[in-house]
Protein backbone atom coordinates (compact mmCIF):
# COMPACT_ATOMS: atom_id res chain seq x y z
CA UNK A 1 0.00 0.00 0.00
CA UNK A 2 2.93 2.76 0.90
CA UNK A 3 6.10 0.80 -0.88
CA UNK A 4 7.17 3.93 -3.07
CA UNK A 5 6.80 6.54 -0.43
CA UNK A 6 9.92 5.52 2.26
CA UNK A 7 11.80 8.17 0.62
CA UNK A 8 9.88 11.30 0.48
CA UNK A 9 10.26 13.89 3.63
CA UNK A 10 8.32 13.60 6.58
CA UNK A 11 6.36 9.96 5.91
CA UNK A 12 9.08 8.07 7.91
CA UNK A 13 8.07 10.11 10.69
CA UNK A 14 4.21 9.73 9.86
CA UNK A 15 4.72 5.90 10.09
CA UNK A 16 6.30 6.02 13.53
CA UNK A 17 3.70 8.38 14.93
CA UNK A 18 0.96 6.05 13.63
CA UNK A 19 2.67 2.80 14.66
CA UNK A 20 3.12 4.15 18.02
CA UNK A 21 -0.43 4.56 18.21
CA UNK A 22 -1.37 1.71 16.81
CA UNK A 23 0.64 -0.27 18.63
CA UNK A 24 2.04 -2.42 15.68
CA UNK A 25 4.49 -1.67 12.47
CA UNK A 26 1.78 -0.08 10.21
CA UNK A 27 4.50 0.55 7.38
CA UNK A 28 5.39 -2.70 7.46
CA UNK A 29 1.71 -3.90 7.82
CA UNK A 30 0.92 -1.55 4.34
CA UNK A 31 3.85 -3.03 2.54
CA UNK A 32 3.85 -6.51 3.44
CA UNK A 33 0.31 -7.53 4.80
CA UNK A 34 -0.68 -10.29 5.07
CA UNK A 35 -3.86 -9.30 2.87
CA UNK A 36 -6.99 -10.44 5.68
CA UNK A 37 -4.63 -8.62 8.66
CA UNK A 38 -4.47 -5.13 6.67
CA UNK A 39 -8.53 -5.79 5.70
CA UNK A 40 -10.04 -5.52 8.97
CA UNK A 41 -11.43 -2.08 9.39
CA UNK A 42 -9.42 -1.75 12.76
CA UNK A 43 -6.15 -1.54 10.48
CA UNK A 44 -7.41 -0.82 7.66
CA UNK A 45 -8.91 3.06 8.45
CA UNK A 46 -5.45 3.95 10.12
CA UNK A 47 -3.39 2.56 7.01
CA UNK A 48 -5.74 4.93 4.83
CA UNK A 49 -5.72 7.38 6.88
CA UNK A 50 -1.38 7.63 7.06
CA UNK A 51 -1.11 6.66 3.25
CA UNK A 52 -3.17 9.03 2.06
CA UNK A 53 -1.56 11.75 3.98
CA UNK A 54 1.65 9.98 3.10
CA UNK A 55 0.43 10.22 -0.73
CA UNK A 56 -0.07 14.17 -0.10
CA UNK A 57 3.29 14.84 1.14
CA UNK A 58 4.91 13.04 -2.41
CA UNK A 59 2.68 15.37 -4.26
CA UNK A 60 3.92 18.47 -2.44
CA UNK A 61 8.08 17.11 -3.21
CA UNK A 62 6.40 16.01 -6.83
CA UNK A 63 4.70 19.05 -7.51
CA UNK A 64 4.37 21.66 -4.81
CA UNK A 65 2.20 23.97 -6.92
CA UNK A 66 -0.52 21.95 -6.82
CA UNK A 67 -0.81 21.80 -3.45
CA UNK A 68 -0.26 25.42 -3.09
CA UNK A 69 -3.17 26.09 -5.27
CA UNK A 70 -5.60 23.38 -3.73
CA UNK A 71 -9.15 25.18 -3.10
CA UNK A 72 -11.32 22.22 -2.28
CA UNK A 73 -10.99 19.13 -1.28
CA UNK A 74 -12.96 15.49 -0.18
CA UNK A 75 -11.99 12.06 0.94
CA UNK A 76 -13.98 9.02 0.68
CA UNK A 77 -15.12 7.22 3.68
CA UNK A 78 -12.47 7.43 6.54
CA UNK A 79 -10.41 9.97 3.68
CA UNK A 80 -13.08 12.09 5.10
CA UNK A 81 -10.28 12.51 7.96
CA UNK A 82 -7.56 12.88 5.79
CA UNK A 83 -9.20 15.68 3.49
CA UNK A 84 -9.69 17.47 6.96
CA UNK A 85 -6.08 16.58 8.05
CA UNK A 86 -5.01 18.41 5.06
CA UNK A 87 -7.39 21.59 5.00
CA UNK A 88 -6.29 22.03 8.78
CA UNK A 89 -9.00 21.37 10.28
CA UNK A 90 -7.74 18.41 12.33
CA UNK A 91 -3.87 18.03 13.17
CA UNK A 92 -2.31 14.25 12.14
CA UNK A 93 -1.50 13.42 15.52
CA UNK A 94 -5.38 13.96 17.12
CA UNK A 95 -7.00 12.38 13.78
CA UNK A 96 -4.69 9.27 14.28
CA UNK A 97 -5.76 8.61 17.52
CA UNK A 98 -9.44 9.08 16.28
CA UNK A 99 -9.43 6.76 13.37
CA UNK A 100 -7.85 3.95 15.84
CA UNK A 101 -10.84 4.62 18.64
CA UNK A 102 -13.33 4.67 15.20
CA UNK A 103 -11.74 1.36 13.47
CA UNK A 104 -12.28 -0.48 17.39
CA UNK A 105 -15.53 0.64 17.54
CA UNK A 106 -16.60 0.01 14.05
CA UNK A 107 -14.96 -3.34 14.69
CA UNK A 108 -16.53 -4.29 17.80
CA UNK A 109 -19.76 -3.72 16.28
CA UNK A 110 -19.22 -5.98 13.00
CA UNK A 111 -18.29 -8.70 15.57
CA UNK A 112 -21.74 -8.68 16.75
CA UNK A 113 -23.87 -9.48 14.20
CA UNK A 114 -22.97 -11.20 10.44
CA UNK A 115 -23.18 -8.67 8.20
CA UNK A 116 -21.63 -6.47 4.93
CA UNK A 117 -21.45 -4.54 2.19
CA UNK A 118 -22.44 -5.29 -1.78
CA UNK A 119 -21.96 -3.25 -4.34
CA UNK A 120 -24.73 -3.47 -7.20
CA UNK A 121 -24.38 -1.97 -10.53
CA UNK A 122 -28.13 -1.70 -12.28
CA UNK A 123 -30.00 -0.91 -15.48
CA UNK A 124 -32.38 1.40 -16.48
CA UNK A 125 -35.38 -0.48 -15.09
CA UNK A 126 -33.48 -1.10 -11.09
CA UNK A 127 -35.84 -0.40 -8.47
CA UNK A 128 -33.14 -0.43 -5.85
CA UNK A 129 -35.37 0.68 -2.77
CA UNK A 130 -37.82 -2.45 -3.76
CA UNK A 131 -35.08 -4.89 -3.61
CA UNK A 132 -34.09 -3.92 -0.59
CA UNK A 133 -37.59 -3.92 1.15
CA UNK A 134 -37.75 -7.31 -0.54
CA UNK A 135 -34.85 -8.37 0.90
CA UNK A 136 -35.98 -7.05 4.49
CA UNK A 137 -38.91 -8.81 4.52
CA UNK A 138 -36.94 -12.32 3.30
CA UNK A 139 -34.82 -11.70 6.53
CA UNK A 140 -38.86 -11.04 8.72
CA UNK A 141 -40.47 -13.92 7.37
CA UNK A 142 -37.60 -16.81 6.16
CA UNK A 143 -34.76 -15.90 8.70
CA UNK A 144 -36.42 -15.22 11.28
CA UNK A 145 -34.50 -11.64 12.03
CA UNK A 146 -36.83 -9.33 14.10
CA UNK A 147 -35.00 -6.01 12.45
CA UNK A 148 -33.52 -6.46 9.55
CA UNK A 149 -31.23 -3.64 7.86
CA UNK A 150 -30.65 -3.34 4.35
CA UNK A 151 -29.44 0.10 3.21
CA UNK A 152 -27.80 2.49 0.87
CA UNK A 153 -24.07 2.52 2.04
CA UNK A 154 -22.67 4.69 -0.87
CA UNK A 155 -23.68 6.79 -3.68
CA UNK A 156 -21.34 5.79 -6.63
CA UNK A 157 -22.66 6.88 -9.67
CA UNK A 158 -26.18 6.33 -11.53
CA UNK A 159 -25.91 2.54 -11.91
CA UNK A 160 -23.35 2.13 -9.04
CA UNK A 161 -24.24 1.77 -5.37
CA UNK A 162 -22.93 -0.29 -2.59
CA UNK A 163 -25.77 -1.73 0.23
CA UNK A 164 -25.31 -2.25 3.50
CA UNK A 165 -27.10 -4.54 6.41
CA UNK A 166 -27.29 -8.13 7.17
CA UNK A 167 -25.43 -10.60 5.52
CA UNK A 168 -29.08 -12.67 4.48
CA UNK A 169 -30.28 -9.53 2.97
CA UNK A 170 -27.49 -9.13 1.01
CA UNK A 171 -27.27 -12.94 -0.03
CA UNK A 172 -31.17 -12.89 -1.16
CA UNK A 173 -29.85 -9.69 -3.41
CA UNK A 174 -27.27 -11.62 -4.58
CA UNK A 175 -29.65 -14.21 -5.35
CA UNK A 176 -32.75 -12.39 -6.80
CA UNK A 177 -31.18 -9.10 -7.53
CA UNK A 178 -32.01 -9.66 -11.48
CA UNK A 179 -35.55 -8.91 -11.22
CA UNK A 180 -35.07 -5.74 -9.37
CA UNK A 181 -33.21 -4.36 -12.20
CA UNK A 182 -29.56 -5.42 -10.81
CA UNK A 183 -27.45 -6.70 -13.41
CA UNK A 184 -24.44 -7.97 -11.33
CA UNK A 185 -23.36 -7.57 -7.59
CA UNK A 186 -19.96 -8.40 -5.95
CA UNK A 187 -18.97 -8.37 -2.15
CA UNK A 188 -16.86 -5.56 -0.77
CA UNK A 189 -13.90 -7.03 1.06
CA UNK A 190 -14.93 -5.59 4.52
CA UNK A 191 -15.63 -7.02 7.71
CA UNK A 192 -19.07 -5.45 8.55
CA UNK A 193 -22.29 -2.71 7.14
CA UNK A 194 -20.21 0.21 7.23
CA UNK A 195 -22.38 3.49 7.10
CA UNK A 196 -25.62 2.22 7.54
CA UNK A 197 -27.55 2.01 11.16
CA UNK A 198 -26.46 -1.09 12.24
CA UNK A 199 -22.76 0.94 13.23
CA UNK A 200 -24.58 3.11 15.45
CA UNK A 201 -23.51 1.66 18.43
CA UNK A 202 -20.39 2.62 17.63
CA UNK A 203 -21.60 6.54 17.38
CA UNK A 204 -21.41 6.66 21.53
CA UNK A 205 -17.43 5.84 21.45
CA UNK A 206 -16.51 8.06 18.95
CA UNK A 207 -18.57 10.54 20.31
CA UNK A 208 -16.30 10.68 23.22
CA UNK A 209 -13.29 10.76 21.43
CA UNK A 210 -14.27 13.68 19.39
CA UNK A 211 -15.26 15.90 22.08
CA UNK A 212 -11.99 15.35 23.36
CA UNK A 213 -10.08 16.71 20.22
CA UNK A 214 -9.32 20.75 18.46
CA UNK A 215 -11.21 21.35 15.31
CA UNK A 216 -10.40 23.99 13.30
CA UNK A 217 -11.98 26.32 11.25
CA UNK A 218 -10.64 24.57 7.38
CA UNK A 219 -8.46 26.71 5.31
CA UNK A 220 -9.71 25.77 2.25
CA UNK A 221 -13.39 23.53 1.76
CA UNK A 222 -13.76 20.22 2.88
CA UNK A 223 -16.96 18.57 1.63
CA UNK A 224 -19.18 16.23 3.62
CA UNK A 225 -19.37 12.36 3.02
CA UNK A 226 -22.99 13.20 4.91
CA UNK A 227 -24.12 16.53 3.17
CA UNK A 228 -22.07 16.65 0.11
CA UNK A 229 -21.79 20.14 0.84
CA UNK A 230 -18.98 22.12 2.70
CA UNK A 231 -18.52 21.96 6.48
CA UNK A 232 -19.60 25.07 7.66
CA UNK A 233 -18.37 25.17 11.48
CA UNK A 234 -16.49 23.23 13.97
CA UNK A 235 -19.26 22.17 15.93
CA UNK A 236 -20.56 21.12 12.53
CA UNK A 237 -17.81 19.03 11.60
CA UNK A 238 -18.16 16.98 14.75
CA UNK A 239 -21.77 16.83 14.00
CA UNK A 240 -21.30 15.08 10.86
CA UNK A 241 -17.99 12.99 11.86
CA UNK A 242 -20.30 11.42 14.23
CA UNK A 243 -23.54 11.29 11.77
CA UNK A 244 -21.05 9.79 9.08
CA UNK A 245 -20.44 6.42 10.80
CA UNK A 246 -23.75 5.11 10.20
CA UNK A 247 -25.17 7.25 7.34
CA UNK A 248 -24.59 6.92 3.58
CA UNK A 249 -21.41 8.11 1.70
CA UNK A 250 -22.53 10.97 -0.66
CA UNK A 251 -19.92 10.43 -3.04
CA UNK A 252 -21.72 10.69 -6.69
CA UNK A 253 -23.33 13.93 -4.98
CA UNK A 254 -20.29 15.37 -3.74
CA UNK A 255 -18.72 14.85 -7.72
CA UNK A 256 -21.78 16.94 -8.92
CA UNK A 257 -21.04 19.90 -6.47
CA UNK A 258 -17.70 20.20 -6.96
CA UNK A 259 -17.60 19.19 -10.98
CA UNK A 260 -21.01 20.93 -11.69
CA UNK A 261 -19.92 24.22 -13.83
CA UNK A 262 -21.46 25.78 -17.46
CA UNK A 263 -19.49 24.37 -20.25
CA UNK A 264 -17.53 27.10 -20.97
CA UNK A 265 -15.47 26.88 -17.80
CA UNK A 266 -12.53 25.22 -18.01
CA UNK A 267 -12.26 22.18 -15.46
CA UNK A 268 -9.86 22.25 -12.35
CA UNK A 269 -6.44 20.09 -11.92
CA UNK A 270 -7.51 17.25 -9.50
CA UNK A 271 -5.50 14.67 -7.92
CA UNK A 272 -6.39 10.95 -6.37
CA UNK A 273 -4.17 10.75 -3.41
CA UNK A 274 -4.70 7.66 -1.44
CA UNK A 275 -4.21 4.25 -2.04
CA UNK A 276 -6.14 2.30 -4.44
CA UNK A 277 -7.32 3.49 -8.04
CA UNK A 278 -10.77 3.70 -7.91
CA UNK A 279 -12.11 7.26 -7.03
CA UNK A 280 -11.05 8.59 -10.83
CA UNK A 281 -13.14 5.55 -12.97
CA UNK A 282 -15.86 7.02 -10.53
CA UNK A 283 -15.58 10.69 -11.92
CA UNK A 284 -14.73 9.27 -15.27
CA UNK A 285 -18.62 7.73 -15.07
CA UNK A 286 -19.75 10.80 -13.73
CA UNK A 287 -18.01 13.57 -15.58
CA UNK A 288 -15.47 12.87 -18.78
CA UNK A 289 -14.28 16.64 -19.12
CA UNK A 290 -13.35 16.49 -15.23
CA UNK A 291 -11.83 12.90 -15.51
CA UNK A 292 -9.83 14.42 -18.27
CA UNK A 293 -8.27 16.90 -16.25
CA UNK A 294 -7.20 14.50 -13.59
CA UNK A 295 -4.35 12.58 -12.20
CA UNK A 296 -3.31 9.05 -9.96
CA UNK A 297 -0.24 10.26 -7.51
CA UNK A 298 1.45 6.68 -7.95
CA UNK A 299 2.07 5.21 -4.32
Amino acid sequence: MAKNLGGVPNVKEMFEYASSVMNYDLLKLCNEGPGDELNMTINCQAAVLVTSLAALEKLKYDNPYAVDRCVVTAGFSVGEYSALVFSGALSFEEAVQVVKVRGEAMQSVSEERESGLLTVFTGPDANIRYSMKLAREWCIEKEGIPEPVCEISNFLSPDCKVIGGDLKALEFLERNGRACGIKRSKRVRVSGAFHTSLMKPARNVLKKILEQVEVREPAIEVISNVSARAHRSRDGIRKALLEHICSPVQWEQTMHHIYTRDRTEEYPQTYEVGPGKTLRPLLRALNNRAYSQSHQVQL
